[in-house]
């Protein structure tokens, strides 16, 4: 890690995604009760320590006002700042774009609201391995194929990939695995070891909890 991101005010900053629709699910997963929680607080606990900013990013009004009621900004260590979606029902990147318009650092790390089994080593693992020549930092599984089998949900990025996110919405390409073979990303390999795979399971249906 450089110099000049360690003396960055020491800020480590986290996007929450919570925009999806949740079709699979069938209700909001964020706020779905997992082990008397609703899931996001599994992940904020988890967040507790171990950084300094979290925005949550929800799709409309109404949802950031369900959230608020039950998260409540004492019980964590960070700020916690609730954003609606600059861009709604486009996926993931808009979301991405707007968490990084209102961060505080130069990177944060990204995870979806329905990924309760983070870890701190996790997080601290992949904030060490952030290099100012790269703008994401991004786990993947096979080395025969780094881009295909990696965890953009599960990465870090550089508020200076804003300009490309806009550029790839504009043009309707909205999966993330176009933005990081636009940028330089540095791929951390996921080796049950440094980075367990467990750590990447999240919960699209009822089936899953």
């Amino acid at each position: 890690m450089s110099s000049e991101i360690k003396n960055n005010e020491n800020i480590k900053s986290c996007i929450i995604l919570c925009g999806g629709q949740s079709r699979r699910m069938g209700r909001d997963k964020g706020s779905m009760i997992i082990q008397n929680e609703p899931m996001i607080k599994h992940i904020l606990s988890t967040l507790n320590h171990q950084i300094n900013e979290v925005v949550i990013v929800l799709n409309d009004r109404t949802r950031i006002d369900k959230y608020s009621e039950f998260i409540n900004p004492q019980d964590y260590t960070y700020t916690i700042t609730f954003l609606e979606d600059m861009i709604k029902n486009k996926g993931p990147m808009p979301g991405i774009m707007t968490g990084l318009s209102e961060i505080k650092s130069d990177y944060a790390l990204v995870l979806p609201c329905d990924s309760p089994y983070v870890s701190e080593k996790y997080i601290q693992t992949i904030f060490s391995e952030i290099e100012e020549d790269y703008q994401a930092i991004v786990p993947y599984h096979d080395n025969d194929n780094k881009l295909k089998t990696s965890e953009p949900l599960h990465s870090i990025y550089n508020k200076n990939v804003i300009p490309e996110i806009e550029k790839l919405v504009n043009e309707d390409i909205l999966h993330i695995k176009g933005l990081i073979e636009k940028i330089d990303a540095k791929f951390v390999l996921i080796d049950n070891k440094k980075i367990e795979k467990k750590e990447f399971k999240n919960l699209n249906r009822p089936e899953d909890i």
